[in-house]
């Protein structure tokens, strides 16, 4: 495998792991939500917004202009 397919491999990768790593986010406030019946408490929401900011910024280094960033402001 050349250096340069390797590179890109693990950028993907990257990227779909900081992906998988939102979308859990999502899936455990909202199980959050349903157990609860209310929302989640605001310190989590808020730490959660906050990890999800982390993985993109991750995502975004190596792979910019994708549907991540506007997909993660529909999440609630």
């Amino acid at each position: 495998m050349e250096d340069a397919e390797l590179r890109e491999m693990l950028a993907d990768l990257i990227w779909l792991d900081a992906l998988i790593a939102t979308e859990l986010i999502q899936v455990t406030e909202n199980t959050s939500a349903i157990l609860r019946k209310s929302p989640p408490p605001d310190t989590c929401l808020k730490d959660h917004q906050s990890l999800r900011a982390t993985a993109l910024a991750i995502a975004e280094k190596y792979h910019k202009e994708t549907a991540l960033a506007r997909h993660l402001g529909k999440h609630q």
